[in-house]
């Protein structure tokens, strides 16, 4: 037991010691998702913005638009998808199906079982009451963010894994990669029970359990690889106010909220009262405080106050199995949970904004991008592509 605690301090402590801050300069790069968030004709977001209730043809719409993303825009990243089906209290004894989307990447060359990973999961399916509900914190922006998220460090993590094979290295000592989870079925279809809810989490993560690496290999099963689990869920309405839920992932969270005091303090938050854009607007110029996103960003380690098991959500049966999980979601929720109001035109697209630049700036900085981040030139490339077309 002593040799397993020293085994996971050292684990702990070599996670955050390869986690590397991006410059000023990178972060005021980071690109908005402009016209693609639009709620109408968005490339991204607008085909989330459905029903989209699991087993039925809005569902698989959407499943087919996150697969159509990536087969077009980021061909690197290799899809699987996990499969399951189960009765629930409103199918009458009929099965429903569940698809799960994994999208990974991963540095080239690198062998099955030697992969640690960083996993940005949210759920795309809707809630089947009230009829007609969207779901657009829940989770059609979280969706939208990931997809935009992957777009935005794709061509850096390409340009890192060449310079490091131009260096001659022995490919990074401690391989890292990026998973992006879509997972079906968070939502109860009657009301929420331990079977009535997050049927594709707690299949995946069944599966994964008992899905077996290479004998030797550094981790066990596709659970092991995942270094940190990042779940984003009702993100989207203004003002969200995000605890730190976890003591095991304080650590990650305060980095998250460190980034987030950079952006603010340069600006770049487009949410904040302190943007030029919205100081230009009011006759008093002077800054005013800021609200914070991450409001537990001056928590100890040691305070006995985390949330730990207080929102059950999609990371229950995967912490239930050991993975570390870093839960972003606001608490109290925000008021159109659950409501048909929780649509397009109810997002704070500011706050999405705000939200999706930070969640590139943590894998930026996860995945030790800076000097490899050149969003100018990106831009640039899409431009072109696009006047080509």
């Amino acid at each position: 037991m002593k040799n397993l605690a020293l085994f996971c301090i050292v684990s702990l402590l070599t996670l955050s010691a390869a986690y590397s801050p991006l410059s000023d300069d990178t972060l005021k790069g980071i690109p908005d998702p402009g016209d693609d968030f639009n709620i109408k004709d968005g490339a991204l977001l607008a085909p989330i913005l459905r029903t989209r209730v699991s087993g039925t043809p809005g569902n698989a719409a959407v499943l087919q638009h996150f697969v159509d993303f990536f087969k077009t825009t980021l061909p690197e990243w290799r899809l699987e998808f996990q499969n399951s089906s189960a009765t629930t209290p409103t199918s009458k004894g009929k099965k429903i199906p569940f698809i799960n989307l994994i999208a990974t990447r991963d540095p080239p060359g690198s062998q099955i079982g030697e992969v640690g990973r960083l996993a940005l999961v949210a759920h795309y399916d809707s809630k089947l009451t009230p009829t007609g509900f969207i779901g657009a914190t829940d989770s059609a922006a979280p969706c939208a963010m990931l997809l935009h998220t992957a777009r935005s460090i794709d061509a850096a993590l390409t340009k890192k894994w060449e310079a490091v094979a131009a260096e001659g290295s022995s490919q990074l000592e401690e391989p890292k990669g990026v998973q992006i989870l879509l997972l079906d079925g968070e939502e109860s279809f009657h009301s929420w029970t331990a079977t009535d809810s997050l049927y594709g989490a707690r299949a995946l993560a069944e599966h994964w359990e008992s899905s077996f690496h290479p004998p030797a290999s550094t981790y066990r099963t596709p659970l092991d690889s995942i270094d940190l689990f990042v779940l984003l869920d009702l993100l989207g309405s203004s003002a969200p106010n995000v605890p730190s839920y976890f003591k095991t992932t304080h650590w990650a969270y305060k980095k998250m909220a460190a980034i987030e005091h950079r952006l603010r303090e340069l600006r770049l938050f487009k949410s904040s009262a302190n943007h030029p854009a919205r100081v230009a607007k009011r006759k008093n110029k002077g800054l005013r405080a800021e609200g914070y996103f991450l409001v537990d960003s001056e928590k100890s380690d040691h305070d006995s106050a985390f949330m730990g098991g207080f929102v059950e959500d999609d990371h229950v049966p995967f912490m239930a199995r050991g993975v570390d999980i870093l839960h972003i979601i606001p608490s109290p929720f925000p008021r159109v949970w659950h409501e048909m109001t929780d649509d397009g035109k109810h997002l704070n697209m500011d706050v999405v904004e705000d939200w999706t630049r930070l969640v590139i700036a943590f894998v930026g900085e996860w995945m030790e991008l800076d000097g490899f981040l050149d969003f100018k030139s990106a831009r640039r490339a899409d431009y072109t592509e696009k006047t080509e077309l």
